[in-house]
């Protein structure tokens, strides 16, 4: 059995995309960053639908290649087929979205990476491990990488797998019009229609627009070009008409498009038609290899395309499988796809990166217990969190599934020096001790600065809340949430609530849980909930199905320590791993508490710090990873 569905192979690029909506590219002041490229692309639109994807490509070796495979790798994408390219520097693409029908864009291709590849590159045994090669046309304009297409192509028809050709005709990027005419889509071209036309036999599926079926056909007559096509090749052609969706033809062509098998189409309001292809083609390429009829298929394909022209950027918009059927199911409510509260919130909920199944979290985002230890001062605070940091790192030693908890106003060093690592990093945005909740002065006033948050930082927000609440109170921490909470999804940013009603009055079994409900019913869905341990089961049981009837895409819970000694944590964790939603704990003060006192009076040395931090936060693991086990052996 083949280990991938496909295979697809061709350019890749970064795609720098202008953050201002209905500006010329001149004008744009901020640029969103985003992976690029047909065949890459649809790896991606691939893989978030279920299929086992890979992608041939050349990105170079620097910062933005990089890029490329890391997110790749983020997407579920296999990337032993990228070429790192030692000479020549990754692909860019500069892209805005001037009006409806106004997408400028300019191509920064000039001996880029990808178009490095050549047939050397093309690894007989890594095709054959697909069910199909997927082509785009871009890679069939210059000689080299004409002959590793074609090479991959020949491999895959001898061992009778599927191949497909998206003919993505790009007339600069075949040197028939402008570095400024990058959204041209159509320019004649006898040589480009001659090129095409020698290679067209190589696959089963060709598809196109109306226009790169006219280059593909040789004709500005669509119909007459589909016949040119349907003359040097079988394939089952799909020709995409933009709004009227898409029709698919399996034998002769007729004398009108509107005889070819169809699937539904979707009206909605298209705000970036940069991508859609793309998007189409990974819906199409779903139901083609998961053996639909051509009018699933197509429906899969119509429906990607519109999620695709109704959000910014080209991958990011793509649905998960989950949200296509949520889709499917539920319907349209509102054309402007991007402001569907409901239907975004699936799709940022199905597409985070990262498995956190497991979240063993050392937390050292403490300032005020700090600040109030005999010998602090801001520089010895920052590098005891230094030192925290290297423990969680010396436990972590690579593993999955570790974390920290750092702030940035003692623990900036800390906090930059862990990006990067592997390392999930919640960073707290409250002012210690407040409430009503206040937040970090970094902030600003309108959230602004989360703009300049690595985008690994999880946003975390400590409110001390209680439903015995009086209105003014619970109205003005509820507005805090609500704010901070938009504003990190503004920003590309996770969010972790932390309540923490003990605190605050007496609490029972369904203390917690009616706090979660309060919170969703505001509309805020946190991507993880910390919270306090509960001495029942039952108050476990009421949290958990508060989150699960609402949010069943969230990440998880995990529990927090509130400086309890080693044998009350085992006992709070032996009860939380008993259910699957808790992923893990952060715990802070268990850890570095004697540590840090030592430490700032100069009684302990930084390595005997770091070991002292070191062994508390592994033996933590150590229980937590027992109590684990445990439950899921009684289970």
């Amino acid at each position: 059995m083949a280990s991938l569905d496909l295979i697809t192979i061709g350019r890749s690029s970064v795609d720098l995309y202008g953050a201002q909506i209905g500006g010329r590219l001149e004008d744009m002041g901020s640029f969103d960053k985003y992976i690029g490229g047909s065949p890459t692309n649809i790896a991606c639109g691939t893989s978030r639908l279920g299929l086992r994807s890979a992608v041939i490509t050349g990105v170079g070796n620097e910062h933005m290649g990089r890029f490329i495979i890391e997110q790749l790798q983020r997407e579920g994408v296999e990337t032993s087929g990228v070429k790192i390219d030692p000479d020549r520097l990754t692909a860019l693409v500069l892209l805005g979205i001037r009006d409806e029908e106004q997408f400028p864009l300019i191509f920064y291709r000039e001996n880029c990476a990808d178009m490095g590849l050549c047939e050397d590159d093309i690894d007989p045994d890594f095709i054959r491990t697909a069910r199909a090669v997927v082509a785009t046309g871009t890679h069939l304009s210059n000689p080299q990488v004409e002959a590793a297409t074609i090479k991959a192509l020949n491999i895959a028809r001898d061992a009778g797998m599927q191949t497909a050709l998206d003919i993505d005709y790009r007339p600069n990027l075949w040197g028939v019009a402008g570095h400024g005419d990058g959204e041209s889509r159509f320019v004649k071209s006898a040589a480009v229609t001659k090129k095409m036309q020698s290679t067209l036999h190589l696959f089963e599926l060709i598809v196109g627009t109306e226009e790169e079926f006219h280059i593909a056909g040789g004709s500005t007559d669509t119909i007459e070009a589909l016949r040119a096509v349907r003359g040097v090749s079988a394939a089952t052609l799909v020709c995409k008409r933009g709004a009227a969706g898409a029709v698919a033809f399996t034998g002769d062509i007729p004398d009108s498009l509107d005889e070819g098998e169809a699937g539904p189409g979707f009206p909605i309001e298209v705000f970036n038609v940069l991508g859609a292809g793309d998007g189409f083609m990974s819906g199409l390429l779903k139901g083609w290899l998961d053996g639909e009829t051509w009018p699933v298929a197509l429906k899969y394909a119509n429906a990607c395309g519109a999620f695709a022209v109704s959000r910014h950027g080209c991958t990011p918009a793509y649905p998960s499988w989950e949200e296509l059927q949520f889709f499917f199911k539920r319907g349209i409510t509102r054309p402007d796809l991007r402001n569907d509260v409901e239907l975004e919130q699936v799709h940022w909920a199905t597409n985070r990166a990262g498995d956190w199944s497991s979240v063993k979290t050392f937390a050292f985002d403490h300032r005020m217990q700090l600040e109030e230890m005999a010998g602090f001062s801001q520089d010895k605070g920052g590098a005891f969190k230094e030192l925290c940091l290297q423990a969680a790192l010396d436990v972590q030693g690579g593993q999955p599934g570790y974390g920290i908890l750092c702030d940035n106003r003692i623990g900036r060093s800390a906090l930059h020096a862990a990006s990067g690592t592997g390392l999930w990093i919640g960073r707290p945005t409250e002012l210690p001790g407040s409430r009503p909740i206040k937040l970090e002065p970094e902030l600003g006033e309108d959230l602004g600065q989360l703009r300049e948050w690595a985008r690994e930082n999880v946003v975390k927000l400590l409110v001390f809340c209680h439903p015995d609440d009086d209105a003014a109170t619970r109205t003005q921490q509820e507005e805090v949430v609500k704010r901070l909470w938009h504003a990190s999804r503004r920003n590309g940013l996770e969010f972790l609530l932390e309540i923490i009603p003990s605190k605050v009055g007496a609490v029972d079994d369904m203390t917690t849980a009616t706090l979660i409900q309060q919170f969703y019913d505001l509309g805020v869905y946190p991507d993880w909930w910390k919270l306090e341990p509960f001495k029942t089961a039952a108050a476990w049981q009421n949290a958990v199905d508060a989150i699960e009837r609402n949010d069943p895409y969230t990440r998880g819970i995990v529990v927090l320590g509130l400086d309890a000694p080693e044998a009350e944590l085992a006992a709070s964790f032996a009860m939380a791993a008993q259910q699957p939603l808790v992923k893990g704990f952060a715990v802070g003060r268990t850890i570095f508490g004697d540590a840090a006192r030592a430490w700032m009076a100069g009684d302990i040395s930084d390595a005997e710090a770091i070991d002292m931090m070191r062994r508390r936060y592994q033996r933590l693991c150590e229980i937590w990873d027992q109590a684990r086990a445990a439950a899921q052996a009684a289970s």
